[in-house]
């Protein structure tokens, strides 16, 4: 398969992205873990099988060398590109994404890792001092169990809005099956990291809202969220995340 140039549609630090017909072709940089790939397109074909509205996996192969999980191309422009072009819309498109995250939240798939399990990792492979650890997990061991199908990433790039109005829901390397409030809590963090608060707290009232949830059971997982995404050592968002981690903020 010769891929060119001219076919690029996003480009990432780890992976580039290609269009190629009816097919999208994520290619994933030397070095990049061939577990988390191969992860990644098991997570596609089960989360395929909900029924959830997903470009459907079709491969998963080499080209030149880099492995790369190719997918059926879905036409449209993500909710991202759209609050841009139209941000006298952005709070119908938060609705969107609000709605289609509850959608997600109502379904199960058993195969999925578990949630608690991978926070669990994040928060021991943090720089954090033994005893912040160990208050965040005791925080997330007290959290009630559930089997909710987490998206784990989703934010406005990650919705594709066809022409005839369909969403489909893309990047899935994140999926768990889990609570459903450390889901909303993982969206509310990325708003932030965005650097956009004002669209974050719409969006949690939102949340809280359409799903009947107390605005403080998001808020519970807050510290363990940050401390995840603090793993990825972005300094940029070192001040934002240690302060979301002090657990005595949201006590």
């Amino acid at each position: 398969m010769n891929l060119r140039e001219d076919q690029i549609i996003a480009v990432r630090s780890n992976k580039t992205i290609y269009k190629d017909e009816d097919k999208c072709i994520k290619v994933f940089h030397e070095g990049f873990s061939k577990a988390d790939i191969l992860n990644e397109a098991l997570n596609l074909a089960r989360v395929e099988e909900t029924g959830l509205p997903i470009p459907g996996l079709l491969a998963v192969t080499m080209i030149d060398g880099e492995w790369a999980i190719v997918t059926q191309h879905v036409e449209g422009e993500t909710l991202s590109q759209l609050m841009k072009k139209n941000p006298d819309r952005k709070e119908m498109y938060l609705e969107i994404l609000v709605d289609t995250q509850l959608k997600i939240l109502s379904k199960t798939c058993p195969m999925l890792n578990r949630l608690k399990e991978k926070m669990n990792r994040k928060i021991s492979q943090t720089s954090l001092d033994a005893t912040t650890r160990y208050d965040l997990h005791m925080r997330l061991e007290s959290m009630p169990n559930e089997n909710h199908v987490c998206h784990g990433d989703l934010c406005p790039s990650n919705l594709i809005l066809t022409p005839d109005g369909q969403v489909y829901i893309i990047d899935w390397a994140h999926v768990t099956q889990g609570n459903a409030c450390g889901d909303a809590a993982r969206t509310y963090l990325l708003f932030y990291l965005q650097g956009d608060p004002d669209t974050a707290e719409k969006y949690l009232t939102l949340f809280c809202r359409k799903s009947d949830t107390a605005r403080q059971q998001v808020q519970k997982w807050m510290p363990i969220v940050a401390a995840s995404q603090s793993v990825k050592g972005n300094p940029e968002e070192h001040s934002l995340l240690m302060s979301w981690v002090d657990v005595v903020d949201y006590q």
